[in-house]
């Protein structure tokens, strides 16, 4: 199971919101690249990239930040927020993402994410955000009545590279990830699925390897890891030893 730092853009600082809400913003560094670097240096062997602006705009935002980074690493990374046309997801993978990460754009038009995907087989993921197991979009801030289980089933057969599954109750609260959330997600796709929100422990990491063993491919860990709760060292000795 990977262990992926997340560094969430906002005005091109490094930040973390509480749930989504930009009203409650948390300022970790005006130099995303060299955030970026040093999670590199203490062995992450992928970058979670959230831009946020993008997220709430409807279209990229920060790409010179982005660009910064990619530039600033050897280590794939994985970029989303804003990214609602093909042209959008086709930029995005040429400035250096390895993976686009689309989520509003599932819903509002599905037929894009399948075209993403035919275009860019296996380097295109789902964000599946939900709140009561209902997707949310337009960062969070607006709510469907599409159940999370339903849109990770009928992507199934599309060649993603994964769907990261979010919980937006518990993204920013340090609460533990939803285990419940994932086991029935597990049990709507095959496709590899990717843990956020909530991460806080050691423990934590172990209980995403047991879930459904080999299910979970990997785990987004944000806020515990820049307030200092958890080591990002502590975390990959975890999640080799739980593998």
């Amino acid at each position: 199971m990977e262990i992926i730092p997340a560094i969430d853009l906002r005005g091109g600082r490094v930040v973390r919101l509480v749930q989504g809400d930009p009203s409650q913003e948390t300022q970790y560094s005006l130099d995303p690249a060299a955030v970026a670097a040093e999670w590199e240096r203490r062995g992450a062997e992928r970058l979670h990239l959230v831009d946020l602006d993008g997220a709430f705009a409807g279209h990229p935002a920060n790409r010179e930040a982005l660009a910064a980074i990619f530039h600033a690493i050897r280590i794939p990374a994985q970029v989303g927020g804003g990214l609602r046309t093909l042209r959008a997801v086709e930029d995005t993978l040429g400035l250096g993402a390895a993976v686009a990460v689309v989520g509003t754009a599932a819903i509002r038009q599905p037929a894009l994410l399948e075209a993403a995907c035919r275009a860019f087989p296996r380097r295109v993921a789902l964000a599946i955000d939900a709140r009561d197991g209902l997707v949310a979009a337009s960062g969070w801030t607006e709510g469907s009545a599409v159940r999370a289980t339903d849109l990770a089933a009928r992507a199934g057969a599309l060649p993603l590279a994964a769907i990261i599954y979010t919980d937006i109750r518990r993204d920013g609260m340090l609460q533990g990830p939803d285990l419940e959330g994932l086991a029935r997600m597990a049990d709507a796709t095959a496709v590899p699925l990717i843990a956020s929100g909530g991460i806080r422990s050691v423990e934590d990491i172990r209980a995403l390897a047991e879930l459904r063993p080999g299910r979970v491919a990997g785990a987004i860990i944000g806020k515990a890891l820049y307030d200092g709760r958890l080591a990002l060292e502590a975390a990959l000795a975890a999640a080799e030893a739980s593998c």
